[in-house]
């Protein structure tokens, strides 16, 4: 009987890992996302200072939304969102962009609906960004 409750939490042990490897998302998977399917990097540059159609997203962790200097296209609706940009804010403005910030400006070319996905370009982000 014991031997059945062990295998029983090593089974709920596993899966809660593998959860937890899916939340955090695979950078390399991301970056793919970004530059390809996703078509991010047509609108949005990594390096500092350099604006598109969007602004760049160097820095982009820990930063309000609709602060870059350089870029001036903001939505009053960014600008006025006091929104940080962390994980979870990203995660929500990606799934849905309109809903998480009403009247915001950003075309999205694909709302980013699954969860993997975004656990990816958010894992990339995260860490290309910070560089």
């Amino acid at each position: 009987m014991k031997s059945f409750r062990f295998i029983g939490v090593l089974v709920l042990c596993v899966f809660a890992l593998a959860g937890q490897a899916v939340a955090e998302g695979d950078p390399a998977k991301g970056e793919k996302l970004f530059k390809g399917f996703l078509k991010c990097s047509n609108c949005h540059s990594l390096d500092a200072g350099e604006t598109k159609v969007g602004p760049t997203l160097a820095g982009l962790f820990g930063r309000k939304a609709g602060s870059v200097e350089r870029f001036k296209q903001y939505s009053e609706a960014m600008v006025n969102s006091g929104v940080i940009w962390d994980e979870e804010t990203l995660n929500k403005f990606l799934k849905r962009p309109k809903e998480f910030i009403p009247g915001n400006s950003m075309t999205i070319v694909r709302p980013v609906s699954s969860d993997r996905y975004r656990a990816d370009l958010i894992a990339y982000l995260k860490l290309i960004t910070a560089q």
